[in-house]
């Protein structure tokens, strides 16, 4: 999308910054950002503080729709961060979190998308997002498919993503709308050895976590909702994953 006009549409999705790099986030909410839990800390594991992120909406050559600052963030309970380059499927199936902004978006500058339920294996998927080499403008792969479905959770893509794709939308299609299937989790390659995007399940997610967002915004605190496990621990389902960040 290398013109501002092209932008239409796609306006709440964006940048989720930070002193070390950015991913790629998108508006579910007037003020509640989608992103992948492992953008949210450091190469060391640590969280990193919600007062350092910035979200920047329909971001597009230095310039963007809206930009906030977040007051808060949640992760799934069930991701673990140690550091490192690595993800194990465990990682991935919980590698959801969302963002609290300190000012709403108006829905007139950037309308919130809305989550999509259980798809099928080989429903058609669309990924958006800023990767490494064209981080500056906003990139849409306009047709891959789910390849396969994990017990765990965890949804196979044959989409072409790179580094800062990391919580990336997969859009797929509900009647004449996109909505939310997954986000975008690691890249890394399937059982036969090709090359795979791989995400996760949402609803419930995302469910439980603006239900702690609630209960944090009421009491006013900063949250990470992340505890941690030891690097390399991989469940068996015979892939290898590696974090798309830069």
């Amino acid at each position: 999308m290398d013109r501002p006009d092209r932008l239409v549409g796609w306006e709440a999705v964006g940048r989720v910054e930070t002193e070390g790099g950015f991913c790629t986030g998108t508006l579910i909410a007037t003020d509640i950002v989608l992103t992948a839990a492992h953008c949210l800390f450091d190469q060391n594991g640590a969280p990193i503080a919600a007062g350092e992120m910035r979200f920047r909406a329909g971001y597009h050559r230095g310039a963007a729709i809206a930009e906030r600052g977040v007051t808060r963030w949640v992760a799934a309970a069930g991701y673990k961060d140690k550091g490192g380059t690595q993800l194990n499927a465990a990682m991935i199936a919980n590698d959801v979190a969302l963002l609290q902004l300190d000012q709403a978006i108006a829905s007139s500058a950037a309308d919130p998308f809305v989550l999509l339920g259980q798809t099928a294996r080989d429903t058609p998927v669309s990924v958006v997002s800023y990767g490494a080499g064209r981080e500056e403008v906003l990139s849409r792969e306009r047709r891959c498919a789910v390849t396969r479905r994990y017990q765990e959770g965890i949804l196979e893509l044959d989409c072409d993503v790179t580094f800062g794709s990391s919580g990336a939308p997969v859009f797929a299609r509900a009647g004449e709308r996109l909505r939310i299937l997954s986000v975008i989790s690691a890249i890394g390659s399937g059982e036969d050895g090709s090359k795979r995007a791989f995400g996760m399940t949402l609803p419930t997610h995302v469910a439980v976590l603006k239900s702690r967002l609630a209960r944090a915004s009421a009491r006013g605190a900063n949250g990470t909702g992340a505890r941690r496990i030891a690097p390399g621990e991989r469940a068996g389902i015979g892939a290898r994953f590696v974090r798309p960040k830069q």
